[in-house]
């Protein structure tokens, strides 16, 4: 399924993060790897399935909180196949003027339109050589279904200790909301923050020495996973039995909102994303026009966590450039080879008058007689 593969993408995406704060989106970039797929050949193909098996696209339709929008654009000159044209509908595919300034704001717009304007600019640059670009535009937008109350808050321990940082805090009788994984990262909080519609967020808490690259992968193969530690195992979890005034048990979180962006260029990491035959001269994608090869591949992501819900945009966007076809047979023409591999003779002839000046015979090239 497509979920199956776009999720292994984010965590092998992940297990190459440095410690600097960042966010991604593996579904952002699935569906234009799977849309690559479907129309390319050889080794290009190869690639691309093996990231994006599923040509299937995400089953959003009906979301209330997310949508997910995909668009083509090609130069008017790009001669496009016919199955290309026959298959993607044509509410999908734009064209391209060859002018950078309108086309630019054309696809900024489009950008714009499709994230509530969190994303307001496609994240590849367009130029008169751009051939054709192809872009998904991911976006959710939920409110918790039992919101959190501002609360500031002073950590006494870690890289946030001494600080004063707008924390957020809900009490709740849902223990079973957090969980501890047993992971090859180590025990991992995962705390669900469930959505009012059909989007959760799970915050997952490692031990301090573990960082993003070790956590987030794991935390993805820990969603489905069965089982796990007991819940004071988790880290960050402190479990106490208290004197109150009924046998409700309590779910106490404390956390701290925010606001986090970055911008991914994928062709850095082409073998990931299955780019990288396609990022090089050839004919790789014969379904769509001959000779295009991916030129640019960058994702801008932004996300906020707060009090009330949780918002979140994420637009993706290959460019590919034409290239050239190998020069084409005009003419046929006769070759002959001669093979001087014994001794010979030679003349010397005056070329103006035909003179022969004088001649020879080879036995010895070296000179040897």
């Amino acid at each position: 399924m497509s979920t199956v593969a776009a999720n292994a993408l984010t965590a092998r995406w992940a297990s190459g993060l440095d410690g600097g704060q960042t966010v991604l989106s593996g579904a952002g970039v699935h569906p234009l790897l799977a849309l690559l797929a479907r129309y390319a050949a050889g080794p290009a193909r190869d690639e691309l399935l093996a990231v994006a098996p599923d040509p299937a696209g995400f089953d959003l339709d009906s979301s209330p909180t997310t949508r997910l929008a995909l668009a083509a654009w090609a130069r008017r000159d790009l001669p496009l196949a016919d199955r290309w044209r026959r298959e993607v509908p044509a509410a999908m595919r734009g064209e391209l003027t060859g002018d950078p300034a309108r086309d630019r704001a054309a696809l900024d717009e489009w950008a714009a339109t499709h994230t509530d304007g969190l994303v307001p600019r496609l994240p590849v640059p367009v130029t008169p050589a751009t051939a054709m670009v192809l872009a998904s535009a991911l976006s959710l937008r939920t409110a918790w279904a039992a919101p959190f109350r501002d609360a500031w808050c002073q950590p006494t321990a870690g890289p946030w200790r001494g600080r004063r940082l707008a924390g957020l805090s809900r009490l709740g009788h849902d223990l079973d909301a957090l969980r501890v994984a047993d992971t090859a990262a180590g025990p991992l909080s995962l705390l669900t923050v469930r959505g009012a519609e059909d989007v959760d967020v799970v915050l997952a808490l490692g031990a301090p020495q573990r960082g993003a690259a070790e956590v987030l992968p794991a935390a993805v193969g820990a969603l489905d996973a069965p089982g796990g530690l007991p819940v004071a195992a988790g880290p960050g979890v402190d479990e106490q039995v208290v004197d109150a005034a009924d046998d409700r048990p309590e779910l106490l979180v404390t956390t701290v909102g925010f606001t986090v962006s970055a911008d991914h260029d994928l062709l850095a990491r082409a073998e990931l994303f299955g780019l990288a035959t396609a990022a090089g001269d050839g004919d790789h994608f014969p379904g769509i026009a001959r000779f295009l090869a991916v030129s640019q591949a960058r994702q801008s992501v932004t996300a906020t966590f707060g009090a009330t819900g949780f918002r979140a945009a994420v637009v993706t966007a290959i460019a590919m450039r034409a290239g050239s076809a190998p020069r084409p047979v005009t003419v046929r023409k006769r070759r002959v080879r001669l093979d001087v591999d014994r001794p010979f003779g030679f003349l010397a002839v005056h070329r103006p008058s035909g003179l022969v000046l004088l001649a020879g015979w080879v036995t010895a090239p070296d000179g040897r007689a």
